[in-house]
């Protein structure tokens, strides 16, 4: 059933003008995450550090202004010795690679992980009264639980009562699904330092079709309520998020032959196969994991083996699936061409809907991710995917995430000018911290600190 446009959100998020005077440094300025809302809560910059050129550019293109040439751009923070005085706050994103999977994970011993040192040097030599840092969710992993505790004991062993939690930008008014983690130390010796409390999440609720231009005239609708065996065949899997309704069909598409689920798209529902063969890569599919096969992951199964599982199974039935590229045959045995799962098929991983809650997180790699032009209703799972292949795969109703969409999920203002090359400037955004989410934790420190005009 639908229901008329009844949306009333202005987005990007306009951020509520509450003044405060104060003073701050932005290390690691990126493009400007951290002095966008710590400008509008009435602070003061005395210096940036940022050692990419291409953010500096785009940076001084937003923020320096005639009126304020001769801000400092204090540089490479590792060869930084000292900052100016009296500072009220010391903000940044510290480099979050060592700590995620695309950068191997690889903490203290990645040079990148070694940056926390320099910071924690920087805040002791200045003992400025506050400062807010954010990094992705992997450094608070249980894997690396010892380098955490390594962090902050030092900032407490410097002089600072740190708080720290993990904050998703969703719950601060964008749709988008970025859990990152913020940390934020008071001075000791100020008074409430040890009060400090993270805002409570807005319960604002955007969805993706509010911030993309090209979608906001489609109707949302209200979606058909379904039960467990329709939906999961009786079993909800485990891996399902905050964003995925268990009486609900999802808001997204995902294209990969590793995955099964009722929005899961195969290489063989696309190309033209037969129900036999859909029935072989089905079985694939589900035996590929068992330890029988092997101790990988995922395994190559042999004729004899899936001939174990599926009747009167021929070995030209093999090869047929070879010849449409959906399988390849590896030391005499099978496994689907698409065997990543990340990649998705033919340029394509996921393909999220105009009614979604969010968009998957942004990240400076990107990802195959697109957004449909057109919405798709069914009452029940088959219909659904069959829908969706025919009236948006098939019509290619989908377009990438552009520089202009990406910088409005990172709450960025409509005045900022991002760089002039789609790719660097979605790279830069993808790197960047989430505006609102920022403004509202700075503006609890500065209530809790006491700093006003």
């Amino acid at each position: 059933m639908r229901f008329p446009n009844l949306r009333q959100l202005e987005l990007p998020i306009r951020l509520t003008s509450y003044r405060f005077k104060y003073t701050f440094i932005d290390l690691f300025a990126g493009i400007g995450g951290f002095r966008i809302p710590l400008e509008e809560l009435g602070g003061n910059c005395r210096g940036y550090s940022e050692i990419d050129k291409e953010a500096i550019r785009i940076y001084r293109q937003n923020f320096i202004s005639y009126l304020n040439q001769d801000e400092i751009n204090l540089g490479d923070i590792s060869k930084l010795n000292k900052l100016p005085n009296d500072l009220d706050i010391i903000a940044g994103g510290v480099p979050c690679q060592p700590w995620s999977v695309a950068g191997h994970l690889r903490g203290f011993d990645d040079p990148r992980g070694q940056l926390w040192f320099d910071v924690i040097r920087l805040v002791n030599q200045s003992q400025a009264k506050s400062f807010i840092f954010e990094n992705v969710r992997g450094l608070v992993n249980p894997s690396n639980q010892e380098n955490f505790n390594i962090l902050l004991n030092k900032f407490e062993n410097i002089g600072y009562c740190v708080q720290w939690k993990l904050i998703n930008s969703y719950d601060f008014g964008l749709p988008q699904n970025r859990e990152r983690v913020f940390f934020v130390g008071i001075r000791n010796d100020l008074e409430n330092s040890q009060e400090y409390r993270f805002p409570d999440p807005l319960y604002v609720q955007p969805k993706v079709i509010d911030i993309i231009d090209e979608i906001k005239k489609i109707d949302a609708f209200e979606k058909a309520k379904l039960d467990v065996e329709t939906l999961f065949g009786g079993t909800i899997p485990p891996s399902r998020t905050r964003f995925q309704k268990d009486d609900e069909l999802n808001d997204f598409f995902i294209f990969s032959d590793l995955r099964n689920g009722h929005t899961t798209v195969h290489s063989w529902d696309i190309i033209r196969t037969s129900e036999r063969e859909k029935l072989i890569c089905l079985t694939l599919l589900k035996n590929r994991r068992r330890k029988k096969y092997g101790l990988k992951d995922g395994n190559p199964l042999s004729y004899e083996n899936l001939a174990e599982l599926i009747p009167k199974l021929k070995v030209c039935e093999l090869e047929k699936l070879v010849s449409k590229n959906i399988f390849r045959k590896i030391n005499n045995k099978y496994e689907f061409v698409n065997s990543k799962n990340m990649s998705g098929i033919h340029g394509v991983y996921r393909i999220v809907l105009p009614n979604s809650d969010i968009m998957p997180t942004l990240t400076a790699t990107g990802a195959k991710d697109f957004i449909a032009t057109e919405s798709v209703y069914a009452d029940n799972p088959d219909d659904y995917k069959q829908l969706f292949i025919k009236n948006i795969y098939r019509k290619k109703k989908y377009k990438p995430i552009t520089a202009k969409h990406a910088s409005r999920l990172q709450g960025f203002p409509d005045w900022f000018v991002f760089h002039e090359k789609e790719e660097i400037a979605k790279k830069q955004l993808g790197n960047a911290v989430s505006v609102p989410v920022v403004y509202h934790v700075a503006k609890q420190l500065l209530k809790t600190i006491n700093i006003y005009e």
